[in-house]
This record gives C-alpha cells, structure tokens and sequence, in this order.
C-alpha cells in the first residue's frame, strides 16, 4: 500500500469493520444502562448517587488501564488488544447478566470497563496505522460515526428492553456484537510491526494505575473529608510519576509526547468536551423518568435526539476535517454549540417542557458532531507514527477522565445539595434535583469555555506533517 494512495484497500475496510464493532458496544452499553437505573434503585434499593456508580465504576477500570494497555499495544501488538478486550468485554457480559447483588454488577461493569479501554487505544491506533494521511479523518470519522450510533440506538433500545424483558436482557446484546467484532479482526492479517524493543514499563504502571484510582476516587467521594485526601495523594504519586518517566528508558507514557502543542492543547479540548457533555444523559434519564413521569421507551426516544446529529453530523465533518485548511475552525464551532446547549440546561424546571429538552440535546449534538473527528484528527494527525500507541491512549485517556470528572462532579453535587435524601421516587426531593442540575451545568459550563479555548488556542500547524 502506498503511503498517499486514496483508494480505500481491502485491509482498510477490514480493520474498520472490526473497529466499528468494537467501538459500537460500549457507548451502547452505557447508553441502554442510563435508563435502566430506575429499575436498579427498584431492584436494589439505591439512590441517585449509587446509581452513578455503575457508570462511574466502568470508567474508573477504563481509565486505570488505559496507559498501561497503550503501551502494550506497542510492543505484542495492537491487534491482540483488541482481541483481549472483545474478551474481558464478553466475561463482563455474562458476570452482569447473572449478577445477584449491585455489588457484583459494580464488578462487571469494572470488567467491561477494562475492556473498553483496550478496544478504545488499539481501534484508532489501527486505524491510524492503516488509512494513509489524506483519507484519515474519513477513517476516523466513519468510526466515531459508529460510537454516536450506539449511542442513537440505546436510549430508545435500552428503554424499550428494560421496560418489557427487564435490565438483565441489556447485557445479551453485547455479545453477538463482540463475536462479530472478533471474527473481523482475525482476518487483518498485515499488522504494521511493533516496537518489539521496547520493555514494559511495571514500575511506571503500578504509579499510574495508584495515581489514577486514588484522584478518581477521591473524585468520586467529594465533598468529604477522605475523598479530600484521596485527591491530594493521587497528585502527590502523579508528581512522583512524571519524574519517574523523565528517568526511565522506556517508560509506559513518553512524557515528550505533551511538548507537541497541538497534540496536548487538542487532548485538553476533549478532557473539557466530555467533563462539560458526558453526565447529560445521567442527569436526563433521571429528570424523564422520575419528574417528567415518563416510561423508559418515552425517555429513550427523547434521549435519542442528541445522538442521532451526531451520527447523521460525524462522519460528515470528519470527511471534512480532511479538506478543511484551518483545522481548528470546526473542533472550536463544535465547542461553542456545546457552550450554547450546556447553558440551556441551566434553565429547566420541575415541570417538563418536551421541547426545551429536545432543543437542548439537537443543539449538544450538532457540537459533539463537529468537535469529535476534526478534534481525534488533529491529535493523531500531530505525532509521527512510533508515538500513536501513546497518543491513541491519550485520547482514549482524557476522553474517559473527562467523563469520570463528569460523573464526579455530578455525584459531589448531589451529596453536596441533597445529601442521603437522594431517592428521586419522593416529591419533595424534585426542588433539590434540579437545584444540583443548575449547580452541576454551571460548573459544566465553565469547563466548556476553557475547552473553546483550547480548541482555537492550540498552536499553529507545525511546517512539515508528521509522517504517515
């Protein structure tokens, strides 16, 4: 394959295809649950702020693993990644189908997490590897095409299921998707080599994997005391882990990647992007179902609206992003709709306006639609190739820090606000709710500026493009 052809080869549309799959399960996933957590507070008796944790848990597992399997990538290579997390993916599956106990369904949420984060670093990685520069962001595109599918599809699916078959059956759907999934990827034959001089960094990866869970964590446990002192330690080993990768000589996270000014201020637009977006659809099947006394399938056809622009938009401005000369113009478009529909939010009331909401989620998912591919573009468009395992997993990594940090900031306001009365099946807590939506979006907000920001203030094109 030449380095510059456009023609989409065999290997191209194989790798995509797996890929797709891949990336498809796991918003789906997490999209079905959201409107399954009132049938979990019936079932086990938790309230708001537990039911955050079964998100909030997948991504704690995702983000622990994220750099470590990153780098992996690099050296056995991206395709077995992949192919371990399909199965953690599948395990995680059939542990939440027969879990007993919340508990346990926390576990395999934690398993589906970890291999969400394998799929997650090696699918754009792959991608990247196989689509020449010029038809790369049509790659890319195509792919988180598939990830806004997903999340299209389960809100109104998840809401249908749980309503008729109950929230156990949700699980049944990930998994002939994995088998698809790995049937495609054993027929990707012509992997691009790997660093197989490079060492697997323990020391570096027990420091981040103890950084990670002590910040996100704490993150979790605000406003209190030990979630206070969680956060300090988790920066306290972050700052031990930086000098140790500045000393080690093949360190699981090259800390010169962060001196490309365009690969670290786009990777702090998406951090702002998903820490402003992601509790959306926590904070709006909780406001349908509870206050807005709507049935699951009502709310999931609602929730459908934000995603189903970010399908119909996706693949568009990330075919775009290739023909586009500034490539900063739609990663900051796309943030300024965000600021505009995060600032609607503010605005709700107990009593539900249908169209207000709808509004909102068309307005949030026009600004995902032209942020994400021409955003993932530039970051993986910036580094030569020996540093797209790592940049893949930067990506992948502040994607998913940026929705932990979401889940964290809604779940510290709801302690903050309501405190243990959090059971949305009582009236008199509805005031406190939306009071914690209007503080949780305020806070939203902010972030969404400071991701415009960054989006246009990321640094000029470098002269010469990184190789192909």
């Amino acid at each position: 394959m030449e380095a510059h052809s456009a023609k989409i080869t065999r290997e191209m549309k194989i790798v995509l295809i797996a890929c797709c799959l891949g990336v498809f399960m796991m918003p789906l996933m997490s999209t079905m649950m959201n409107l399954a957590l009132p049938s979990l507070e019936t079932e086990f008796g938790i309230g708001a702020k537990a039911q955050a944790l079964v998100n909030a848990s997948f991504l704690l597992a995702s983000v622990t693993v994220m750099v470590p399997v990153a780098r992996l990538s690099d050296i056995v290579g991206r395709k077995k990644i992949f192919i371990a997390g399909l199965i953690a993916t599948l395990i995680g599956a059939v542990i939440g189908i027969f879990c007993p106990s919340f508990s346990i369904l926390l576990i395999s949420r934690l398993i589906m997490g970890a291999g969400s984060a394998a799929l997650s670093v090696s699918a754009v990685a792959m991608i990247t590897d196989v689509f020449p520069l010029e038809r790369r962001g049509f790659g890319i595109g195509v792919q988180s095409t598939f990830v806004y599918l997903g999340i299209a599809i389960g809100p109104a699916l998840g809401g249908f299921i749980t309503f008729h078959f109950g929230w156990r059956t949700l699980f049944l759907f990930v998994i002939p998707i994995a088998l698809l999934a790995f049937v495609a990827i054993l027929n990707y034959k012509n992997e691009r080599r790997m660093d197989t001089w490079k060492k697997m960094d323990y020391r570096g990866t027990l420091l981040y994997s103890v950084m990670i869970t002590l910040t996100l964590f704490g993150m979790i446990n605000l406003p209190s005391i030990w979630g206070i002192l969680m956060i300090a330690a988790g920066l306290s080993v972050l700052l031990i882990f930086i000098m140790t990768m500045k000393k080690t000589e093949s360190p699981v996270l090259e800390i010169g990647i962060f001196r490309h000014k365009v690969f670290t201020r786009a990777c702090l637009a998406a951090y702002m992007n998903y820490g402003a977006c992601y509790a959306v659809a926590f904070f709006f099947s909780l406001y349908l179902v509870n206050l807005g006394a709507l049935t699951q399938p009502q709310a999931g056809l609602i929730l459908l609206i934000q995603p189903l622009f970010q399908v119909c938009l996706t693949w568009f401005f990330g075919n775009l992003s290739d023909k586009v000369k500034d490539k900063r113009i739609l990663p900051t478009a796309g943030m300024i709709m965000i600021c505009i529909g995060i600032s609607m939010v503010i605005f709700i009331e107990i009593e539900l306006n249908v169209y207000f909401i709808g509004i909102i989620l068309a307005t949030l998912g026009i600004g995902y639609g032209m942020f994400a591919a021409p955003n993932t573009n530039a970051v993986m468009s910036s580094l030569p190739p020996r540093n797209r395992g790592e940049a893949s997993g930067m990506i992948a990594l502040f994607r998913q820090v940026g929705m932990s940090t979401s889940l964290a900031i809604a779940m510290c306001t709801i302690s903050f606000i309501m405190g243990t009365t959090d059971n949305l099946s009582d009236p008199s807590t509805w005031g406190p709710f939306i009071e914690v939506i209007r503080t949780a979006f305020t806070i939203y907000l902010i972030m969404s500026i400071i991701g415009t920001f960054f989006a246009w203030f990321r640094g000029d094109k470098p002269k010469k493009s990184a190789p192909t």
